[in-house]
């Protein structure tokens, strides 16, 4: 996919969101300063720490003023696609998955939306050797089924086994390459239910370990291991292709009910035993999902909140841009509102194949004019400006702000037309693509004229929405800039910067839309993957990051994306969610 798929918002919130938040209120649309908007909660974004034992150690921490019991109601557009863990990918799915699967490791999120990544199942966020190519972890004490049966070292080691079935193909995929050193690793193992097991995880069953022994190290391996794709899986209960449908739970809710499409009922698992669990709550006696209700008609139920409205959640659904205004300006709904920063950035990819001249690149970046494109999506409400490839929740990442344009974020035509003279090249015909949408049609007038006013011949190219990532990721496009992002799966440098940049990933299909393939670049990557001290890691990184905008310019960055959220008056401790861009499902509660 064009898009990371574990924060699928990513590739619909522009396209989608963005009109959703077009006109919703432009108040600080100017100047650069990026304080975010009013909010009864706010999540700007931080880098996520690495945890300690005695964080992993359970129970989560209590939410101020919360109680147990009652319903809480959640509602989306859309049904979970999929609850099987080994076919879980997409973030809608991930928030879902909270309530009854659990990995390895975790995050856990405190009040103020910061977070630490903190062993789950395990004891640790595991222990490192091998120069980073084993990773070995523990499991706690008193891990259960919902049916009481011991959740063991083979339960977690057949999470990973079993995503090499043949029916199991949404899921990720990073810990079978880096297990097997194979992009195409399904030839290395059939799966498990032959009765083989895989070489390059070895279990001990009376120390309850699990080792990974990988094909090249790894350091950021424990963040991986949080993905729902690699949650444990009981050998025992595993009905294959029919465990989508009623996954057996380990987490603090067992799936009680589902009518496809329009509900789903979650109870409490009695096996669950909070003292294991460093991450979630578990004070509503029961969730209530509600599927097919579309973004508007759900903000007007919450807007006017009655009745069990009143002690609803959006899962996924940002406020709709025809009531932004009233939620930020209403007492009542501000109050009852949250919003944060989504993971990763949206950005406009500069096809390096076609455009070969460095001063030119960075003259596109002078002239972008993004003050009058964030009003366009609602002003300082929809975001912040964008300066750097990695976005501010991955660890390690410095701010920067190479070309100025926190200074003029309207764009700087003198400074573009000045490189554009350097290089001979004044009026040169620049071919912009990007998805058709309300939005962007709007978009496109005031890059349109900023890119006429800094000297260059614009060629506007809207693309139908359905077929703009085939056409934008084929090798041999026509398009000089073109509009992209992309969303992490964990808060480290490697997951924005390899799949965006890697010059041996250059293909159709490719996201490395920029077509960078630049020598020391890729070596560059290479060698960061392969660094064994986190710390390390990260400032290779952070550094690959400036120097990468610096002497290549492969993209001119555009946003943090902002969403906002609405609840209803009987429901408390609702908080962004981080990790999945939704509403934090483990921490919300009932109000007396």
């Amino acid at each position: 996919m064009s898009f990371s798929r574990r924060n699928f918002i990513i590739a619909t919130s522009v396209a989608a969101g963005g009109s959703m938040v077009l006109s919703a209120c432009s108040s600080g649309g100017g100047g650069g300063g990026d304080k975010g908007p009013a909010g009864a909660k706010e999540y700007t974004g931080a880098s996520v720490t690495v945890g300690t034992a005695d964080d992993s150690q359970g129970p989560a921490p209590e939410v101020k003023g919360a109680r147990k019991g009652g319903t809480i109601y959640g509602v989306s557009p859309d049904d979970l696609s999929h609850l099987d863990p080994q076919r879980i990918y997409y973030a809608l799915n991930s928030t879902g998955a909270m309530l009854y699967a659990r990995c390895l490791t975790g995050y856990k999120t405190a009040e103020d939306g910061s977070q630490k990544l903190v062993g789950d199942l395990a004891t640790d966020t595991g222990k490192m050797s091998d120069g980073g190519k084993t990773w070995t972890f523990t499991l706690k004490d008193g891990l259960k089924w919902e049916d009481g049966s011991e959740l063991t070292v083979e339960d977690v080691r057949h999470g990973f086994e079993r995503s090499w079935a043949k029916f199991i193909t949404e899921g990720a995929t990073y810990a079978q390459i880096a297990l097997t050193g194979k992009d195409d690793w399904r030839k290395e193992y059939e799966g498990p239910y032959g009765g083989k097991h895989l070489d390059s995880i070895k279990i001990d069953k009376a120390k309850k370990t699990i080792s990974f022994h990988l094909a090249q190290p790894r350091s950021d391996f424990n963040f991986t291991l949080a993905m729902h794709s690699y949650a444990a899986t009981p050998v025992k209960m595993d009905t294959k292709e029919k465990y989508d449908k009623k996954p057996v739970s380990c987490g603090p809710y067992r799936l009680k009910h589902r009518s496809i499409d329009k509900s789903m009922t979650w109870v409490r698992n009695k096996h669950w035993d909070a003292k294991t669990d460093p991450i979630r709550n578990a004070y509503p006696d029961t969730h209530e999902f509600e599927f097919g209700t579309e973004g508007l008609d759900l903000a007007d139920r919450l807007i006017a909140d009655q009745g069990k409205d009143q002690y609803t959640i959006t899962i996924y659904n940002n406020v709709p841009a025809e009531r932004m205004q009233k939620v930020l300006t209403d007492p009542d709904l501000k109050k009852r509102s949250f919003n944060g920063l989504l993971t990763g950035v949206y950005y406009y990819a500069i096809n390096t194949k076609r455009v070969t001249d460095l001063d030119v690149r960075k003259a596109l970046i002078h002239a972008w004019p993004l003050e009058q494109i964030r009003k366009i999506y609602g002003g300082q409400n929809s975001g912040d400006y964008a300066t750097t490839i990695l976005s501010p929740d991955i660890q390690g990442r410095e701010k920067y702000d190479l070309y100025g344009k926190l200074k003029k974020p309207q764009g700087d035509p003198e400074a573009a037309k000045k490189l554009l003279k350097k290089a001979g090249k004044l009026g040169m015909k620049v071919v912009y693509a990007f998805p058709k949408s309300p939005t962007y049609d709007k978009t496109k007038v005031v890059i349109e004229a900023a890119l006429k006013k800094a000297g260059f011949d614009p060629v506007i190219k809207p693309i139908d929405s359905t077929s703009y990532y085939d056409q934008a990721q084929q090798v041999d496009n026509n398009f000089d800039v073109m509009w992209f992002g992309w969303s992490p799966d964990w808060p480290t440098g490697y997951t924005l910067l390899q799949p965006l940049f890697d010059g041996t990933t250059i293909g159709n299909g490719s996201n490395n839309v920029s077509q960078l393939n630049v020598d020391w670049v890729t070596a560059a990557i290479k060698k960061n993957v392969k660094l064994s001290d986190p710390d390390a890691a990260n400032k290779a990184w952070a550094e690959l990051d400036k120097q990468i905008m610096e002497k290549e310019a492969p993209i001119i960055p555009e946003m943090y994306q902002r969403r906002f959220y609405l609840h209803g008056s009987k429901v408390g401790g609702a908080q962004f969610d981080p990790q999945f861009s939704a509403t934090l499902i483990n921490k919300v509660y009932v109000k007396a």
